[in-house]
């Protein structure tokens, strides 16, 4: 367990650190460093709308993800619990919810950290060019 809990940490920050540097606007929902957990990332896009993002994601780069807390799957509206620690509701409909665990491999991690900001700018150039996010 212990060997897993330390590389969850180190995939977890490979994939806040490079959306963060690659997705203008994005932030990071955790409240604070020594509070979360280093099997779930949870990053909030403005701008984008998360059913959306997750379909390209899962469509486009194989990458397998949420937009709600685990305790409110299949929800529709923006997080409650996004809502609860003061984001703003429009950027908490663009969130992103990533779990890792025992059988995430690199290979997953570099699909996400890839695939995240390319299905982004997609999404937001569908929104310049007048399309729906």
């Amino acid at each position: 367990r212990a060997a897993l809990w330390q590389r969850a940490a180190g995939w977890r920050e490979q994939l806040v650190a490079g959306v963060l540097a690659d997705v203008e606007g994005a932030v990071e929902s955790a409240a604070a460093a020594h509070e979360v957990v280093p099997g779930i990332v949870n990053l909030c896009a403005p701008e984008v709308d998360s059913e959306a993002l997750l379909f390209l994601l899962e469509h486009d780069h194989r990458v397998l993800a949420s937009a709600a807390s685990s305790c409110a799957s299949g929800a529709q509206a923006p997080s409650h619990v996004l809502a609860g620690m003061g984001i703003d509701r429009s950027l908490a409909a663009g969130s992103l919810r990533l779990s890792m665990g025992w059988t995430t491999t690199d290979d997953d991690i570099a699909a996400a950290r890839t695939g995240v900001p390319e299905a982004i700018a997609k999404l937001r150039s569908h929104a310049r060019d007048g399309a729906p996010a």
